[in-house]
């Protein structure tokens, strides 16, 4: 029954809010509805590319040599852990192409080239992980001040509405008017602390796979400086 009373108390303000009021309003339900889709398919995007990650590790630890493994296996590109074998790989054997073209044997500078292009895929990775986050920033830090600029906008045209009117001004002329004023700002708050804890949590998942990506990256760089001294 409370919350009854209290739903309908809030759309008895919002009725009393002005067009302007009503715009940011609704405007900033929109983007806690966009916020909260985002937050969930970022997290669901990112357990599932863990999940391949490990399965793809997995089945490279259970391989002898990773320089002679099909092209079929290279051709997963959509698993992070595999583009950067794949880059690993091709780099390496592209620069072993040249060289032989030159007469040359160089293993040292085979490696250079393959770990040049580990670390082009980490980066590319890391944008892939990092995805969505600036909106989601963009939402923490722009929504309170979304509703902050309704509330400042509505107790103006409160006053002003007051100042207008004959006789002095009281609390019950005032009330409705700045009442209405300052649901823009619990809007904007309602949007914002939500996102704000979403974010550090995606963030936070985020560092873990890019830190995991780069550990993965230095095993992937060791066995293949062991295999090409074979």
């Amino acid at each position: 029954m409370t919350l009854f009373l209290a739903s309908a108390n809030l759309l008895k303000i919002f009725g009393d809010t002005d067009i302007f009021g009503q715009i940011l309003t609704i405007g900033l339900g929109f983007f806690s509805l966009v916020a909260w889709t985002v937050m969930f398919g970022k997290y669901n995007e990112l357990k599932r590319l863990r999940e391949l990650n490990l399965a793809f590790e997995q089945r490279l630890r259970e391989e002898r040599s990773l320089l002679e493994l099909p092209e079929s296996l290279r051709n997963k590109r959509s698993i992070p852990y595999a583009d950067l074998f794949a880059d690993a790989v091709e780099a390496y054997w592209r620069a072993a192409a040249i060289l032989k073209e030159k007469g040359e044997d160089n293993s040292r500078a085979r490696l250079e080239h393959s770990e040049n292009a580990i670390q082009r895929a980490i980066a590319r990775q890391a944008l892939r992980y990092e995805a969505s986050m600036i909106f989601l920033a963009t939402i923490v830090s722009g929504a309170p001040f979304l509703g902050l600029l309704g509330t400042v906008w509505g107790v103006m045209e409160s006053f002003s509405a007051v100042a207008e009117q004959a006789g002095a001004a009281s609390i019950r002329t005032l009330a409705p008017g700045v009442s209405a004023a300052l649901m823009t700002t619990i809007a904007g708050l309602v949007v914002a602390i939500p996102s704000m804890f979403g974010y550090n949590f995606l963030l936070g998942k985020v560092k873990q796979l890019t830190t995991e990506i780069e550990n993965y990256a230095s095993s992937l760089a060791d066995r293949l400086e062991l295999e090409s001294k074979n």
